[in-house]
């Protein structure tokens, strides 16, 4: 495990969007696996100008790795959020978007695997812990891509039935723990004083179902990256 402690969020950002355009510009074809949410936001910014009409990278596939089927939506959180931060404003070919749903997740695995494999993710921690749709209670390490049901008695179904009312799920659908440790670069970002705490218990702690980021720092090689806030509680 490598740890990349930045200043601040935009050098974070910088060096994230470094490593991931180091991925994209290779003569061959590149599976990427990326992330929505709030840490990459500034990361995509920086990098749509960079991809926007490049025709030297089509050769760029990208790959999502979790999927929330919201009830009553046209599409998934994932893929709305992924298409509204990236995809939509880069003009990425529709033929180069691959995105896991509840028709195909049983097949994605072996799809990743017939494409070469993913060369990186770029993926996120939650305050709980929890990364994909790997969620505190209800995370199995020995899980390739899977559907977890949405079931009253784990600690975040709450939370979540508060968040999104009568649009509530039945099911998540995502990459397990087994899928991820084939990628062959993991890089997590998490930035804010927020996000330190679950932090130093993902990355200082034991393998943890109960934390399930834990498992990450058993990946062959990952790389994590932080602002200061993010790092602010790490043993350094």
């Amino acid at each position: 495990m490598k740890i990349i402690i930045e200043e601040n969020y935009e050098q974070l950002s910088q060096t994230t969007a470094q490593i991931l355009l180091g991925h994209m510009h290779q003569d061959k074809r590149v599976n990427v696996s990326v992330t929505a949410g709030n840490s990459p936001k500034r990361f995509y910014e920086i990098i749509t100008p960079l991809v926007k009409n490049k025709t030297h990278l089509a050769n760029v596939h990208y790959y999502s790795f979790d999927e929330v089927p919201f009830k009553g939506e046209a599409v998934g959180m994932t893929e709305g959020l992924l298409r509204a931060e990236y995809f939509g404003p880069a003009e990425i070919a529709e033929s180069n978007i691959h995105l896991l749903s509840p028709d195909n997740y049983q097949k994605f695995d072996a799809e990743i695997a017939n494409a070469g494999g993913l060369d990186v993710m770029l993926i996120g921690i939650g305050g709980d812990g929890h990364f994909c749709a790997n969620m505190p209670d209800s995370t199995r390490f020995d899980a390739m891509t899977h559907k977890v049901d949405i079931l009253p008695e784990y600690p975040w179904y709450d939370g979540l039935k508060a968040d999104a009312g009568d649009k509530m799920p039945d099911a998540f659908y995502t990459m397990g723990a087994a899928s991820i440790m084939k990628v062959k670069h993991l890089v997590l970002i998490a930035n804010g004083k927020h996000k330190a705490d679950i932090l130093k218990k993902a990355l200082e702690g034991p393998v943890d179902p109960n934390i399930p980021s834990s498992i990450l720092k058993l990946h062959p090689n990952l790389t994590v990256i932080l602002d200061q806030e993010a790092a602010s509680a790490l043993d350094k």
